[in-house]
């Protein structure tokens, strides 16, 4: 019996064979059945499933295909932009960062520059500051007698108003500097991490100004004190120099006359001529200079006073027992010129020369007694009679306070005394005269 698939009583349709198409696929019982030319090729229903499921696959794929290689160049455009928008942003902050560092890096080194520079203005200016130091060292003290002596180094600095003059502290009681690390070793590494690590000494400027702000402080102190010194010694020198001209003045002495006759200081040595300070010299250098001048000054009046008699020939309180002048003589009861003074002592109380001078007599000298003579040049000179002894021979060089004899009472004498004179030019003078030149110097006996 003929098999007609699944259509149940309905006989197949037949075709002529020319009105068959070439490839046609009919319903087959249990699957499908393809006709080509006249034969027929029947497939399970699985089989056609998966033909058809492959046919739609490869379709798929060929569309998807299709749309990749049509919108690919889009896809790779946007991909490509998008890393290197990302890899511009990288290189940016990497830049960004790298000039951070570099910035950080160029403010250390101005920084360190600038401390640098600032500390090497300090130490310079301690240096200067040391070495004026040490030429105020030099400066004598200017005792109210006009004599010279040795400085007083560690005198401390209390009151800039007292008679004594104050001397500058040494620097190095005051400050105290540190020489600063090597620069190239701190700059070294200038890497982020390095920068990032913590403070560093040079990221405290706020402490490294401090530190130079007290450092300068310091040694503006100094500096004032220094000033303080000059003017004050300055002051003394040429207050000292104006009173001993005046004293000279006073006393009738030619001041020039007197100057030029005085034995030059020093025995010898190389000639070595004073720098004088140029325009661009500071004040300092200027004053100190003047200072000089007039400590020279100071120093050729000393000589010149030290052959002026204007101290006491006796030790002790002075009392006078007869003025200069006019005066009853005590053994005529009748006026007499008194042509000294008489200091009251005691017998064998020692005289001593009251300036300079060589001895130009020593001996009696009648109404005088014993008598010494000494010459102090520029037609000055002394007298001491009535010695009970003399300690002198003529031609002596007699020294400031040098001992020549005793008071005693020779001669035309009531009692034991020292008869003391002051002539110029053989002229007696009051010798009290002197000796209140000697109060205005301050001179002690």
């Amino acid at each position: 019996m003929p098999h007609y698939g699944q259509h149940h009583g309905r006989p197949p349709q037949r075709y002529p064979a020319s009105a068959h198409p070439r490839h046609a696929v009919a319903a087959a019982p249990g699957g499908y059945a393809i006709v080509h030319a006249g034969r027929q090729v029947r497939i399970g229903p699985v089989l056609f499933w998966i033909v058809v499921g492959s046919v739609v696959l490869l379709a798929l794929w060929t569309a998807a295909t299709a749309t990749y290689f049509a919108f690919r160049d889009d896809v790779l455009t946007r991909l490509i932009a998008r890393q290197a928008e990302m890899q511009y942003a990288y290189e940016d902050r990497i830049a960004e960062l790298r000039a951070k560092v570099d910035r950080t890096t160029s403010r250390q080194l101005l920084d360190q520059e600038q401390f640098d520079q600032k500390l090497e203005q300090v130490m310079r200016r301690q240096s200067l500051l040391e070495s004026r130091t040490n030429a105020l060292g030099t400066l004598p003290d200017v005792g109210i007698t006009g004599s010279i002596g040795k400085p007083a180094r560690q005198a401390p600095i209390t009151d800039f108003g007292s008679s004594s003059i104050p001397k500058p502290s040494p620097i190095s009681d005051t400050v105290i500097f540190v020489a600063p690390p090597d620069r190239e070793a701190r700059l070294e590494s200038r890497t982020p991490n390095r920068i990032a690590a913590g403070p560093t000494q040079l990221a405290k400027n706020a402490g490294v100004d401090n530190v130079i702000t007290k450092l300068q402080r310091s040694l503006d102190q100094i500096e004032s004190r220094q000033v303080a010194v000059l003017n004050v010694v300055e002051e003394s020198f040429e207050s000292r120099a104006r009173r001993m001209r005046g004293v000279l003045s006073d006393l009738g002495l030619n001041v020039a006359q007197m100057e030029a006759a005085t034995p030059r200081g020093g025995i010898g040595g190389p000639f070595v001529p004073v720098k004088t300070p140029s325009s661009n010299s500071a004040s300092f250098e200027k004053q100190l200079y003047r200072i000089n001048i007039s400590r020279a000054q100071v120093e050729r009046l000393n000589r010149t006073l030290a052959l002026v008699p204007y101290r006491k020939p006796v030790v002790g309180e002075v009392e006078f027992s007869s003025g200069f002048g006019v005066r009853t003589d005590p053994f005529l009861g009748r006026p007499a010129m008194h042509t000294g003074l008489d200091f009251r002592g005691s017998m064998g109380d020692p005289v001593r020369a009251t300036a300079q001078g060589k001895v130009v007599g020593a001996g009696w000298s009648g109404g005088y007694g014993r008598m010494v003579e000494i010459d102090h040049g520029n037609g000055l000179t002394t007298r001491y009679g009535h010695l009970s002894a003399i300690n002198v021979k003529v031609g002596d060089v007699i020294k400031i306070g040098q001992i020549v004899g005793a008071v005693g009472s020779t001669g035309r004498s009531t009692g034991p005394h020292l008869h003391y004179e002051t002539r110029i030019d053989g002229e007696p003078v009051d010798p009290q005269k002197f000796l209140r030149a000697g109060v205005r110097l301050g001179g002690a006996g």
